[in-house]
């Protein structure tokens, strides 16, 4: 106990700057899940789409980050095993968000959509494997994570290419393609309206004590969706469109429709990214002020002190401002070439297959699923359609995240544990 009494506040101040380093990282590869289509399709500039994302990941991180968090991410260790040296659990999580950090910002900078909840798993678990021992882990869960790498971005791509080819034979194939998005379209933006609020419902208000029944949430959605349906068809039967126009035309006004969609799904995704997915960041600060200022007592729950949360909302939205724009050029323009149409189906099947695993308990990586969906839409086109080389770098990146992000915390675990101890 003497050594969180001595070095307490040191403690809590590094585990806040690593913190931060993290909610940076979160911010820079993170948030290109939410806008990354949006840019490579045209609908949104990457200025715009920068301060879109900033708006409303801070709002979803900062109003519905939660009041309480676990203080073990995800439950991949049992916190129990660290009863009788509270301090190696303060210091596994500080060297965890390092980590987790530093392999966001070197993936960031070379443009490669990693997994944020991967990085930090394999951090935990990591440090947990050398400051206890294996025992510690719940392998179960690792498994889980595993098995996502594969059923999520299938899943998502299975479903991009269905609403895709849903657009082109609705749509893009008739001989009237302006009638016929009149007709279809509102149904796409009943199911897109459900799907997000859905997401947002689930995923972003049960942490401001919003507490909606699975049922409850549902019909909520419907609702919604069907009101933005509505909105919708009176929206596009204003649209003022030449019927003497050419084909060319028709297809082009039709993807201006496709784009005011994009948009708004983006914005839906990056509220509830910013709800969820800032947990990443926070979490492990939450367990280290809990246990420092508890006096090594270990909970399973852990009250955010008041300036946790914003901390973490910062740092996403600097991280996205400064360093984003490499992995939304990654997502949006250099696995296949996206229209305001192809990125919009990408978006609602992530969206949906967010639903689906939140619903169902698995554990999902949103970037891992958005990847799938780009690559789902650019299926559908053929295989030539696809950048085969940069599918590639980003496969890897995904398998080397959990044990780069393990090795880099046992090397910050023995640092900080030699120059605390």
């Amino acid at each position: 106990m003497g050594i969180l009494e001595s070095y307490g506040l040191i403690l809590i101040i590094l585990a806040a700057v690593f913190g931060f380093i993290m909610a940076y990282g979160v911010g820079a590869n993170d948030v290109a899940n939410a806008m990354g289509t949006s840019v490579g399709s045209k609908a949104l500039t990457i200025k715009q789409a920068i301060f879109i994302a900033a708006i409303f990941e801070f709002a979803g991180a900062y109003l519905a980050g939660g009041s309480v968090t676990s203080t073990i991410r995800s439950g991949i260790i049992d916190p129990s095993y660290f009863a009788e040296v509270p301090e190696y659990l303060v210091y596994g999580m500080i060297g965890a968000l390092l980590a987790a950090g530093t392999w966001l910002l070197v993936a960031s900078y070379f443009g490669w959509p990693v997994s944020t909840t991967h990085s930090i798993v394999g951090a935990i678990i990591g440090f947990a494997l050398v400051a206890v021992g294996s025992e510690a882990v719940q392998w179960n869960k690792v498994s889980g994570i595993v098995g996502s790498w594969v059923v999520t971005p299938m899943l998502a791509g299975i479903l991009a290419y269905l609403i895709f080819m849903s657009a082109q034979r609705l749509i893009f194939d008739t001989e009237n393609p302006i009638a016929n998005a009149k007709k279809y379209v509102p149904f796409y933006m009943v199911f897109a309206g459900f799907i997000m609020s859905l997401v947002t419902i689930q995923k972003g208000l049960t942490h401001i004590g919003l507490n909606i029944s699975t049922a409850n949430g549902i019909y909520l959605a419907l609702g919604i969706g069907l009101v933005v349906g509505l909105i919708g068809k009176v929206a596009i039967s204003r649209l003022k469109i030449d019927p003497e126009a050419d084909r060319e035309m028709h297809f082009n006004n039709v993807e201006k429709i496709f784009g005011i969609l994009m948009i708004t799904t983006a914005c839906c995704m990056a509220f509830a990214h910013g709800s969820n997915d800032v947990a990443n960041a926070i979490g492990p600060v939450a367990a280290v002020v809990s246990v420092v200022t508890s006096g090594g007592e270990i909970a399973s729950k852990a009250t955010l002190a008041p300036w946790v949360l914003p901390l973490g909302a910062v740092g996403i939205v600097i991280g996205l401002a400064t360093l984003g724009a490499r992995v939304i050029k990654t997502i949006g323009t250099a696995i296949t070439h996206l229209t305001p149409s192809r990125g919009f189906a990408a978006e609602l099947s992530a969206a949906s297959t967010v639903v689906i695993a939140s619903g169902a308990g698995l554990p999902i990586s949103t970037t891992q699923t958005l990847v799938g969906a780009v690559l789902g839409v650019g299926l559908a086109r053929g295989i030539a359609a696809l950048n085969l080389g940069v599918v590639r770098n980003i496969f890897i990146s995904w398998v080397i995240t959990l044990p780069v992000g393990a090795g880099l915390a046992v090397i910050f675990f023995y640092l900080l544990r030699a120059i605390f101890s």
